[in-house]
Order: C-alpha cells, then sequence, then structure tokens
C-alpha cells in the first residue's frame, strides 16, 4: 500500500503554527507529503487568515486541500478558490446554494471531496435523502466520495459508497473524480487509472441493487 498524507492547519491555531505546519510539510515533501489541508471549525475561522501559510506549500510545491464548504456556506467556498488556491476541496456541498459558485466549480475543475455519511452524523443534512451530493454532480461538478473520519463517524469508505449509490451516484464516477483531483506522480495515477478500467463496475452496481 502507498500513501501519500496532506497535514491539515487546525482552524484556530496561532498564525505561527499554521505557517510552521506549510513549512514542515515542504521539508517532508520528498517523504509522501503531497499537498496542506485546513480543519477545525470552519464557521469560526475563515480561510483568509490563511493565505501566508498556504503561500508557503504551494511555493513548495505542494497542493492546496482545505475544508470549506461543509459547516459555512459559500464564502468559505470562494474563499478557499481565491485565496488559498484550492487544487480540491473537502466537503463543499454547500455550493449548491450558489449557482454562480457550482459554475465556477465546473469551469476551474476543482474536485469535492464529499462524505455523505459524516455530513449526515454531524447534521449538516438533515437526512441522506436530502444530501446535494446528486444536484452538485448532475451540475458536472467532479464530486469523489471520502469518509472524513472513520472512526469518529462510525464508517468506512464502503458505506459512503453505498450512500453515494443510494443517491443514485456511480461509484465510478466518483472514483474516476478522485482519480482526476489525486495529488500523486503520473505513474501513481496510470497505475490507479489502469486499476479503474479493469474493475468490475457493472457487477459492484449490480450487488448494491440485490
Amino acid at each position: 500500500m502507498r500513501v501519500r498524507l496532506t497535514p491539515d492547519i487546525p482552524r484556530g491555531w496561532p498564525l505561527e503554527a499554521a505557517e510552521l505546519t506549510a513549512r514542515y510539510a515542504v521539508t517532508y515533501r520528498d517523504r509522501g507529503v503531497v499537498g496542506l489541508g485546513l480543519g477545525g471549525a470552519e464557521a469560526e475561522y475563515p480561510p483568509q487568515p490563511y493565505a501566508r501559510a498556504f503561500a508557503i506549500a504551494r511555493d513548495g510545491g505542494l497542493g492546496s486541500v482545505p475544508h470549506a464548504g461543509e459547516a459555512a456556506g459559500p464564502a468559505s467556498i470562494r474563499g478557499a478558490l481565491e485565496t488559498l488556491a484550492a487544487d480540491r476541496i473537502r466537503h463543499g456541498i454547500r455550493a449548491v446554494d450558489d449557482p454562480g459558485l457550482v459554475a465556477d466549480l465546473v469551469a476551474r475543475g476543482v474536485v469535492l471531496d464529499v462524505c455523505p455519511i459524516s455530513n449526515l452524523r454531524t447534521g449538516v443534512v438533515a437526512s441522506l435523502a436530502e444530501h446535494p451530493l446528486p444536484q452538485l454532480v448532475a451540475a458536472g461538478v467532479a464530486c469523489s466520495v471520502s469518509t472524513d473520519d472513520p472512526a469518529m463517524f462510525g464508517t468506512d469508505l464502503a458505506a459512503d459508497y453505498a450512500a453515494a449509490a443510494h443517491l443514485g451516484v456511480s461509484a465510478r464516477d466518483c472514483y474516476q473524480a478522485g482519480l482526476r483531483g489525486a495529488l500523486c506522480d503520473r505513474q501513481a495515477k496510470d497505475a490507479l487509472r489502469r486499476i479503474g478500467e479493469a474493475f468490475d463496475w457493472a457487477g459492484l452496481a449490480s450487488a448494491g441493487q440485490a
């Protein structure tokens, strides 16, 4: 198994610590660190104060993968795009509140890492049936499926994929979106692409309907 890491800056910590995290992330770029994230209390701490930390990471060759658009609305996502130069966004589901933002995500090709079960457990959505993942996919936004924190939310990747399938979103499309936004070298992407091409997606869909 090969692992790539995207350490998170916790919102609310001193900005000096955020910048130190970015510098350490760049230092260990050759040991599997590929991006810098931003997590924590999104509604209380907008992305703008972390611009310097993400500039350090970007100048050091790392991707930008902040959490945005889960506990806060479209402004948080716009801040992640414009201030942190997000390559992909963790969550991002509140983009549905702003059609112009949805169109911008499509135009930019930014991948959203959507976590249906986590969103349900935290109360961001009232029920799985109300989850905006199908709306985002129908609008052309590339959406992968992720778990957020599996231990905290009592889930795993299979359960989140099953939730997405329940919403009518295909596992193959989610896999391809994840591949599209993957922060890895071409060799790794090619290997993942071959895995996707060889996988029995039709069989998986049939099993999910059984």
